[in-house]
């Protein structure tokens, strides 16, 4: 909501030099400072809810997604056992990179 309030000269200026010492702009330093006087009465959600957007992923018909993280275990093991096993033989060429 915009208001225009009309403060006393000194509580303009002390507003101001508590901007700068933040590095605020000076209606947020206002908004604390009457929050802050406020005390619990202020208690204000800063941030809306966050929105569920829905995103279709394409998984193809047959793909059981309640396995999804089986899955990815197994991807996880069988790269970890690629760099295992190319660690042993350095000098040897990766299988794929002979096609």
């Amino acid at each position: 909501m915009r208001t225009t309030p009309t403060l006393d000269d000194d509580l303009a200026g002390l507003l101001k030099r508590r901007a700068r010492e933040l590095g605020i702009p000076f209606q947020e330093a206002v908004n604390r400072t009457i929050r802050t006087g406020l005390g619990d009465f202020a208690a204000v959600r800063r941030h809306s809810v966050p929105k569920t957007v829905p995103h279709s992923f394409g998984f193809k018909p047959g793909i059981d997604l309640d396995k999804i993280g089986l899955l990815a275990d197994k991807l996880e093991a069988e790269a970890l056992a690629e760099n295992l096993h190319g660690a042993a033989r350095p000098n040897r060429p990766h299988p794929r990179a002979q096609r």
